[in-house]
């Protein structure tokens, strides 16, 4: 797959009057964009904060296609899909017709002639969702839910929306580490991107120069690599741990689970050197004792199970969004993100 001859995911993501119509990456896209994803998602919490259930995407059908295995990030769509009224199919791409000999694109092509809106995709190849909006089926709003070691969009905009809705602080204002397996993270490539275009101008990555990419210096301004841990993390308003796979342990990337919980592994006497109200965010799934402790994890600074409520709200405005040409013309968006 050459992504070279492609358009830019910048290009393809939004229409011609500038609104979202895939979700690919975060690259290319605006503040304003960031903002209004940001804005929709929290609409869908009421004055109690919890989340609410309309019909939005009442008669429309959302395909989560997972090429990868995902639980928390499937069910996380399938449960905000299910929220807007939208009818939702699970695709068990293992046992479709690609394993009987069926291309590819045949397959999508099929799925798309039973009248699918919306495919949510996660491969394991970088690029695959951006060759599917590009040279497959272009006329299916198509939302990245991780490919290969490239992005994961929503997921960054949920620790985006995270962010806000704990600290209440500008992101222009905020310092954020990000630790651990750099490398290989698309979510730490896809946070950074995020946290640059929203202002934030103090984004420090910690890990051992193994689990750094090639190319580090091309992150821009506003980046800072930090070896050692106690340094990347004091004053800092917001550390986000990333999984060790496991397939790095024990490989010349990382010596062992122990050896990285010494030098890199988040606990009480590191968190004590970060501002006393900085919150602790991860992914998942975590490993614990390695990434972090678990008087952590557990602990009343970690924002961790938050993140998942904020991720079904991000999905939600990501799934309308790429829909809100047909919305507007019900006068039903507006309604609900204003």
């Amino acid at each position: 797959m050459h992504l070279a001859a492609l358009h830019t995911p910048s290009q393809i993501q939004l229409n011609k009057d500038g609104n979202l119509k895939h979700f690919l990456t975060i690259e290319g896209l605006s503040k304003a964009t960031l903002t209004k994803i940001l804005d929709t998602a929290q609409s869908f919490f009421n004055d109690q904060n919890q989340l609410i259930t309309n019909n939005l995407l009442e008669g429309r059908t959302v395909m989560n296609l997972f090429f990868e295995n995902s639980t928390r990030t499937r069910t996380t769509f399938e449960a905000a899909a299910k929220r807007l009224s939208a009818n939702v199919l699970n695709i068990d791409i293992a046992r479709s017709s690609t394993s009987k000999g069926e291309t590819l694109r045949d397959t999508l092509w099929n799925l798309e002639a039973m009248a699918a809106d919306i495919f949510v995709v996660r491969h394991s190849s970088s690029g695959a969702a951006h060759f599917i909006a590009n040279t497959v089926c272009p006329h299916v709003a198509i939302i990245n839910a991780g490919d290969g070691r490239h992005a994961h969009p929503t997921q960054a905009m949920l620790d985006m929306l995270t962010i806000r809705r704990e600290t209440k602080k500008p992101f222009e204002d905020m310092s954020v580490a990000i630790i651990g397996d750099i490398k290989h993270s698309r979510v730490a490539r896809s946070d950074v991107a995020a946290l640059q275009t929203l202002g934030c101008k103090d984004i420090r990555v910690i890990a051992p120069n193994t689990l750094l990419p090639y190319g580090f210096e091309e992150y821009g301004a506003g980046v800072r690599l930090f070896n050692k841990m106690d340094e990347g993390v004091t004053d800092c308003d917001v550390i986000i741990t990333l999984r060790i796979q496991n397939e790095r342990i024990d490989s010349p990337a990382l010596s062992s689970q122990a050896e990285f919980y010494k030098m890199f592994g988040l606990n009480k006497e590191r968190l004590a050197l970060a501002k006393p109200d900085c919150i602790v965010m991860h992914p998942g799934p975590m490993n614990r004792g390695v990434e972090i402790d678990s008087s952590i994890a557990d602990g009343p600074q970690s924002v961790i199970l938050n993140q998942v409520t904020n991720g079904i709200a991000v999905r939600m405005a990501v799934l309308a969004l790429s829909m809100q040409g047909q919305l507007q013309e019900q006068g039903l968006l507006e309604a609900i993100a204003g």
